[in-house]
Order: C-alpha cells, then sequence, then structure tokens
C-alpha cells in the first residue's frame, strides 16, 4: 500500500506542467499549444502524463503498455508507437524531428522538456 500512496502523490505534483509553447492542466483535462486547446483523449492524456512525471528518463515500450495502458502480456509494442506518433503529431513544433518526445531505437523512448518552466 505504501508503494500505491507514494506513486498517487507523486502524480499529484504535477497537476500544470509547461514544455516549449504547450501547457497541460490534467485537473482539468487541458492541453494548450501557443494558448490554443488541443484536442487530446484521455489515452493520450494519460501517457502525457506518464512522460511529464518520468522526464529525462529512458523508458521501455514495455513499460509503457504495463504502467500506461495495464497490460501484462503485450501483443505488440505498435500500440506505443503510435501513440507516441499522435502526441508528436498535436504536441511538437516539427514532428518529423522531435524535440520532447525523442526515440531511442531499439530501446524506447525519452520525453526532454527542455527549457520547461
Amino acid at each position: 500500500m505504501q508503494v500505491a500512496l507514494r506513486r498517487q502523490r507523486r502524480d499529484n505534483l504535477s497537476e500544470i506542467a509547461h514544455f516549449g509553447n504547450i501547457t497541460a492542466d490534467f485537473a482539468r483535462m487541458e492541453v494548450r499549444k501557443d494558448g490554443e486547446p488541443v484536442i487530446m483523449t484521455a489515452h493520450e492524456l494519460k501517457l502525457l502524463r506518464y512522460f511529464i512525471n518520468h522526464a529525462e528518463r529512458v523508458i521501455t515500450r514495455e513499460r509503457l503498455l504495463v504502467d500506461v495502458w495495464g497490460y501484462n502480456s503485450y501483443p505488440t509494442t505498435r500500440t506505443v508507437d503510435n501513440q507516441v506518433m499522435k502526441l508528436r503529431q498535436k504536441l511538437e513544433p516539427d514532428p518529423a524531428n522531435p524535440q520532447y518526445f525523442r526515440t531511442l531505437h531499439g530501446i524506447g523512448y525519452k520525453f526532454v522538456s527542455g527549457t520547461s518552466s
């Protein structure tokens, strides 16, 4: 139980996050880019929050499937790749050259907030 309580407290630390021209308000489930609303699914928000809470850490696709999707056995990691691609399309300045959601080939992903405020 202690682990779950600690995790819950840590998650509550990032109700509002800023990186680049992005503001994410997880309490309101709203994301803005350049002040304009970005339409996101609940799963995209959950993945974004996970990345923000684990910034600068390398995260395997398998770890994302377990922690974000809740899979104990996973048929494919393409699910993660597709969701990260959607985050890039919606939040990156240039999705073809990701600045925030970086791929570490053969390993997974890493969220790099850059100059977060």
